[in-house]
């Protein structure tokens, strides 16, 4: 019978703060998904005052380009000397010491990309992480090289950060710490059984085990260490739930009976003290599963956050706003703006021979065609939700009430990530536009509030009306996403003459455009039950056909944001 799980421990964000400052290149770096307040600045601060004297810690500015970064020619001392001298970048400053990642969940790919390459073994790193739902997060592959990961309850909740004392012996200990075999497979043991079959965590893990041992006291890592590390580098990685061990024994064969006389068969080794100490750890790290984390592998819903969630936006590149984008040789004009600063490195080591060449020229600085360099600028693309809305008499009877609450509930959520909702409304004899693509929460609540119902069917129009505003959107560089609220009634067409025939017929013509100019799209059947028309004008507009004859506003708000994270 295994012992009892010791009981589950708390995150302390001091002993976090204690490990990393340890071996901060080693230990990779802290995830804190906290919002900015002075629980997480103090938490940064401390970090800083635990640090060895002369380690640096740096900030990553927001839109840093690639020379601040990765270092390159310093202009002022180029021009001064005639000749090229080169200026460190942040990474070489950050060396043996921390870097600071403001705002991590918006930090651009290919930033993420270098500070992930350039991180092995150079520096630690402080992901400070504000991002409020799933698809805000911090990049994967900066995620999968932080040992620790801290949130504000963690911050929050603890006792105030103290002094530690006697961090020069443990990092001098740490350089001769010694693991044993067993330590090793026990944390090898534990990642396999949550689900964790990538070897940068275990190798963290590993580190983790032996600067705890060093700031204990102790010459080597051992098992008491081995169940810290698995708390507080493994246990919120895992994607999927151990197996208790009486589980295990439940679904071991059982051994057959021993047989009489001389050939009875000698007895099952026990257990060796290496496998009991893998199952101590094993329910350490158990016991360590973040409360959200378990309720979602009970679900059987897999982690989320560093390794899920919704991908971010595609961006576009324009010439005017956005995040700037490294510079590159060419000719200025209207899509690419000149890059002044990097077209003035680029000429300067070139000086001194061009003004042998050229003493005449009149200028102090000597540019060429070659030394141009423009910069483009990346604007992320925004998600823009139309709600084309029948309220016609016999949908507005059921369903009016529920489009204007899922309306309300997708513009908050809009709203944290930055998209987009249109609302247009079609009765009579044609379609209305009441709200533009925005985020005001109150300008959409009065454009609500005033959305009018009964009549006839327009649906045609309706449709017509939502394709032009997708492709409005499509052409400002934002994504749209059609939203069509209809009971399938069609009896008025294009001519605005009523009959059912022609205006079905307008209906197909109107959904097949949608579809030929690739605008994705969700029909939502607010009939009392689902009508054949309504599926098959999904069919020729290639949307997700969802009937919801029962459904309420929540239930809209669920569909669209799923259709929009598809």
């Amino acid at each position: 019978m295994s012992p009892m799980p010791p009981p589950r421990p708390a995150r302390s964000a001091a002993v976090v703060a204690a490990l990393f400052s340890l071996d901060p290149a080693g230990l990779g770096g802290i995830w804190v998904r906290a919002p900015f307040g002075p629980a997480r600045d103090g938490f940064v601060e401390h970090v800083r005052a635990l640090l060895p004297a002369g380690a640096a810690m740096r900030r990553v500015p927001a839109g840093i380009d690639d020379g601040r970064l990765l270092g390159g020619i310093d202009l002022a001392a180029s021009l001064a000397a005639g000749r090229r001298v080169m200026a460190a970048g942040l990474l070489a400053e950050a060396a043996g010491g921390v870097l600071v990642l403001p705002m991590a969940e918006r930090l651009d790919r290919a930033l993420c990309a270098r500070l992930a390459q350039a991180q092995e073994g150079r520096f630690g790193a402080i992901a400070l992480d504000e991002g409020i739902g799933p698809e805000e997060h911090l990049s994967p592959a900066l995620a999968d090289r932080m040992a620790f990961a801290l949130d504000a309850a963690d911050l929050l909740a603890r006792r105030p950060l103290a002094r530690v004392r006697g961090l020069g012996a443990a990092r001098r200990r740490l350089v001769r710490m010694r693991m044993d075999d067993g330590v090793a497979e026990a944390l090898c043991h534990v990642a396999a059984q949550l689900g964790i079959f990538s070897l940068r965590p275990v190798i963290l893990a590993m580190r983790t085990a032996r600067a705890a041992a060093a700031l204990a006291g102790r010459r080597s890592a051992g098992e008491e260490d081995a169940m810290l590390a698995a708390q507080l580098v493994l246990a919120h990685r895992a994607t999927r739930l151990p197996a208790p061990a009486e589980q295990d024994m439940d679904q071991a064969p059982e051994p057959p009976p021993p047989a009489c006389g001389d050939d009875a068969a000698p007895p099952a080794p026990p257990e060796t003290a290496g496998e009991q100490a893998a199952d101590r750890v094993l329910d350490a790290a158990r016991s360590a599963l973040p409360p959200e984390l378990l309720a979602a592998l009970l679900l059987g819903q897999g982690r989320r956050g560093a390794a899920g969630g919704r991908a971010a936006a595609p961006a576009a590149a324009t010439a005017a706003h956005g995040r700037p984008l490294g510079a590159r040789p060419g000719r200025p004009g209207r899509e690419h703006g000149l890059a002044l600063v990097d077209t003035l490195r680029a000429a300067a080591p070139m000086q001194a021979l061009r003004r042998r060449e050229r003493p005449d020229h009149p200028g102090r600085v000597i540019v060429l065609g070659s030394d141009f360099r423009v910069r483009r600028h990346q604007a992320p693309v925004r998600s823009v939700a139309i709600f084309a809305v029948d309220a016609s008499g016999s949908s507005a009877l059921n369903r009016l009430a529920e489009a204007k609450g899922a309306v309300q509930l997708l513009l908050a959520d809009c709203y944290v990530r930055r998209d987009q909702v249109a609302l247009l409304a079609f009765r009579n004899r044609g379609a209305e536009l009441l709200l533009p693509p925005t985020a005001a929460l109150a300008r959409a609540r009065r454009s609500l509030a005033a959305l009018p119902g009964g009549g006839a069917t327009p649906l045609a129009s309706g449709i017509d009306a939502a394709r032009d505003m997708a492709l409005g959107a499509r052409r400002r560089g934002n994504r749209p996403l059609l939203v069509l609220l209809t009971d399938g009634g069609a009896n008025i067409g294009r001519d605005r003459q009523p009959g059912r025939a022609a205006a079905a017929a307008d209906a197909r013509a109107a959904a097949s455009a949608c579809a030929a100019d690739g605008i994705p799209a969700l029909l939502i059947d607010t009939a009392p039950r689902p009508n054949a028309f309504a599926a098959e004008l999904a069919g020729v507009m290639r949307a997700r056909y969802l009937p919801l004859p029962f459904a309420d506003a929540r239930a809209l708000s669920r569909a669209i944001r799923a259709e929009q994270a598809a």
